[in-house]
């Protein structure tokens, strides 16, 4: 692998790892599966390309596309907790018309920002090559969102929606309303998905209804991965987990597409397959690893 396509998978794996932590407030936190994130993701780039286009500021194009996936999230979570529909089946719902109102938003399948201003024209004065400034402005907005989500998690409200994914019945009886925790944590966790998604639209120079395709696939493959490696003792351990494992992930899928693997002759179509064996390797680690100590 090439040292630029070291740095191409650093820069992946940085501005998804927004997305990774989004995620994780659903997998791990609040142990809500949900597929809204394969539609909040385009939903984010959709948003922010389509307000720069029409002259806004890249800066608050990113606020809007942070919003527009709390908006998505929370509907999510009062479709499962108002209706009473099954989180699963909920978020799919959610997921299914996003794709729809992502085209509406941006009036065609895709917009390109050949040539419109993005953020990263802010940090021309450094004078270094685009592609570095990249990296470094997402490396600091991932630190940054890190250790806000670890201060969040252990305040109040934190502790309240993380007590609603351990055991809603006992945070019930303790006078929580697990109801408005969802709603709160599944919303966040959108808006920081719909945020990465803005900010990958502005790095790539277009925004796709179908980009989001594998978007939970891959957050959890980075989940899993980062856990088996970094350990998950603590919250800012788990969340140290999600930012490492995202990195990782990039950079197994950069080198599982730059290198033929015998008579397999990987393209990027091969993404998904991929992520998928990935997973799955993910997953047997933890297997192996028991079957292992009670053979020792």
């Amino acid at each position: 692998m090439t040292a630029y396509a070291f740095l191409g998978a650093l820069e992946q794996g940085f501005v998804f790892g927004l997305m990774v932590l989004g995620v994780y407030i659903t997998f791990r936190v609040l142990d809500f599966p949900d597929l809204t994130v394969d539609g909040t993701l385009p939903l984010g780039a959709a948003v922010s390309a389509a307000l720069i286009t029409h002259g806004i500021n890249p800066i608050w194009s990113l606020i809007a596309a942070l919003a527009a996936g709390c908006i998505a999230g929370s509907i999510t979570a009062i479709l499962a907790t108002r209706l009473r529909i099954m989180s699963l089946l909920a978020s799919i719902i959610t997921m299914t018309g996003l794709y729809s109102i992502n085209i509406r938003i941006m009036g065609r399948p895709n917009i390109t920002l050949l040539n419109a201003p993005t953020i990263f024209e802010y940090f021309d004065f450094l004078g270094l090559p685009r592609h570095v400034v990249t990296v470094l402005l997402f490396l600091s907005l991932v630190l940054i969102s890190k250790f806000l989500l670890d201060i969040f998690l252990y305040t109040e409200l934190g502790l309240a929606i993380r007590a609603t994914g351990d055991n809603p019945q006992m945070a019930r009886s303790q006078g929580i309303n697990t109801d408005r925790m969802i709603v709160i944590g599944v919303s966040i966790s959108n808006g920081m998905v719909a945020l990465s998604g803005a900010l990958v639209a502005q790095s790539q120079g277009f925004a796709d209804v179908g980009m989001g395709i594998g978007t939970i696939v891959a957050g959890l493959a980075s989940i899993i991965l980062g856990e088996s490696l970094v350990g998950t003792q603590t919250v800012p351990r788990q969340t140290w987990s999600s930012v490492v494992g995202s990195v990782l992930y990039r950079i197994v899928i950069a080198i599982a597409l730059s290198y033929q693997v015998g008579f397999l002759h990987l393209t990027p179509s091969d993404l998904n397959l991929v992520t998928a064996i990935l997973v799955v390797l993910c997953l047997m680690v933890p297997f192996l690893r028991e079957k292992f100590q009670r053979g020792k």
